[in-house]
């Protein structure tokens, strides 16, 4: 399971296009898992960092930031901030401010710190609902919500402008598939299926009830 950096990037220049690919050469995941799980940082696998909580699986990391067609000078919102990872991988590509949604304080607090401590002083991390958003900085140009949804919420649809994408793990509490739906005439439309996954649910008004 041990791997290194460039061997983790050799896996996924494989299958991803090259600016996504970049970003996991920029970006030091070791730095953004627990310390016992460091040695396995760069395996193509989740890993548990707390609460319940995983940082994901690069390949599936990948497939979404894919999906998401990001590009320099887009506005992203991110619903599921976790370790912060993702939030670092989706700059490194935009070169954008991102905005970071994490329901639980504790991850919140400290991914908002590590992510300052690394100099990604243009990723504002927000303690919150994910589900609802963050509309101060609306409207975004893609959204990727890293939690599972039994649909997608309707705020975030209306925080998305017309034409922008929004990439999510849709499905059961403990089945989805990657869904990509672009926004048109105020509908999101959805308009490709990738790979099945399983995320850990997202939390609030708009996730599952338990």
């Amino acid at each position: 399971m041990k791997s290194s950096r460039v061997e983790l990037v050799r896996i996924l220049s494989r299958r991803f296009p090259e600016h996504v690919v970049r970003a996991f050469s920029a970006v030091p995941r070791e730095l953004f898992v627990p310390p016992e799980y460091r040695e396995y940082a760069y395996a193509d696998t989740a890993l548990p960092t707390k609460n319940g909580q995983t940082i994901s699986q690069p390949s599936v990391i990948a497939e979404m930031l894919t999906l998401a067609e990001l590009r320099p000078g887009l506005r992203v919102l991110e619903i599921g901030t976790g370790s912060g990872y993702t939030a670092a991988l989706t700059y490194e590509i935009t070169r954008a401010p991102v905005v970071t949604v994490e329901y639980d304080p504790e991850l919140c607090a400290e991914a908002r710190e590590r992510l300052k401590a690394l100099g990604y002083n243009e990723i504002l991390v927000v303690c919150g609902d994910g589900g609802e958003g963050y509309p101060p900085r609306a409207p975004y140009d893609r959204i990727v919500i890293h939690a599972a949804v039994p649909e997608i919420p309707e705020p975030l649809a209306e925080q998305l402008v017309d034409g922008g994408v929004v990439v999510a793990p849709v499905g059961s509490e403990h089945s989805q598939i990657l869904e990509k739906y672009i926004k048109k005439n105020g509908e999101l439309v959805l308009v490709r299926r990738g790979s099945p996954v399983v995320f850990v649910p997202l939390r609030g008004r708009y996730g599952f009830k338990f």
